[in-house]
């Protein structure tokens, strides 16, 4: 009930500010506006991550405890997360691109403070031995950052449909509260229902034909605290095996953007470089409408998720 509860109170926080800042969005034109290759006719207020993130701050502030330093670090992480994010929205107002450094800067440095936090990926259980094997310091620090910068990255470069990093960010949020619950990690399962609770509040307004966008700010804060929560929770004593729970969870925008990556790399592109080359774009262009792309790579995620569940369940 603790859950639920605090489910619907984030649900509901999201749902009823967001016509809000909605106008509020229109009336100082911070709207994505129609371009060659976004499909929207009308602009488009690209104020969803706000909302999001009041959400989640309140429910944060009044539900997970003790407030410490891994407290603190999350909150000023996500927030460095957010108000980068909202710079690269800014600059999209203004039919501007803004540069890819400052905002792999920040999210570098918001990586190392979780880091410093005590939320590191230490290492994993030999499945023959059951024996703990902790990796080097040096491994632990590259390998937490770079998970919390590929999480961020791969949940935003999702957003190019309506409705579609919201749902995603929703299944791997639920996939690890189970994982969460089942390891009798509070603090992770708390987090995730915030995670999902802000999300569905915004996916209200963003099926498709969507009212409001979450921008980058949206899309990075979610793939930065599903990263976290990863770390916290679903890796903390993993097997080798079971490493996979959080990767399969994430499967869907983890797999296809390395997938886009590496064609962009055999391609001589830009790695950062936007195109028509995830999975949503392939399938839309393939003939399937907007609603049917989001239900079928729904249900590919589901069954990634369902498969993450299985191996928990086998204690693998």
């Amino acid at each position: 009930m603790k859950y639920l509860i605090s489910l619907l109170m984030i649900f509901l926080i999201v749902y009823i500010l967001m016509p809000i800042l909605k106008e509020y969005a229109v009336s100082v034109n911070f709207v994505d506006k129609p371009t060659g290759r976004k499909k929207h006719k009308e602009p488009i207020p690209l104020i969803g991550g706000v909302a999001i993130f009041f959400g989640f701050l309140c429910g944060y502030i009044f539900l997970i405890k003790p407030v410490d330093q891994k407290f603190f670090s999350i909150l000023i992480a996500s927030f460095l997360i957010l108000l980068i994010g909202l710079v690269d929205d800014w600059y999209k107002t203004q039919g501007k691109e803004f540069s890819v450094w400052p905002r792999l800067a920040v999210q570098t440095i918001s990586a190392v403070i979780v880091y410093f936090s005590g939320i590191v990926f230490y290492g994993f259980t030999n499945p023959f031995t059951q024996q703990y094997i902790v990796l080097p310091e040096f491994l632990q620090f590259i390998l937490t950052v770079l998970w919390l910068l590929g999480v961020t990255t791969v949940i935003n470069w999702s957003d190019g449909m309506d409705g579609l990093a919201g749902s995603l960010t929703a299944i791997a949020g639920s996939t690890l509260f189970v994982v969460a619950l089942a390891k009798g990690q509070n603090d992770s399962a708390l987090l995730s229902v915030l995670v999902v609770g802000a999300v569905l509040g915004f996916l209200r307004y963003n099926r498709h034909p969507a009212q409001v966008f979450m921008g980058d700010s949206g899309a990075n804060f979610l793939g930065f605290l599903l990263g976290v929560i990863a770390l916290d929770g679903a890796f903390k004593q993993a097997t080798f095996i079971s490493i996979l729970i959080p990767v399969l969870a994430l499967g869907v925008p983890i797999f296809d953007n390395i997938f886009v990556v590496v064609r962009r790399f055999l391609n001589g592109q830009p790695i950062y470089k936007a195109d028509a080359g995830q999975i949503h774009h392939r399938l839309l262009s393939s003939g399937l409408n907007p609603k049917q792309v989001v239900v079928f790579i729904n249900l590919i995620s589901v069954c990634l998720s369902l498969m993450s569940i299985i191996i928990l369940l086998l204690k693998v």
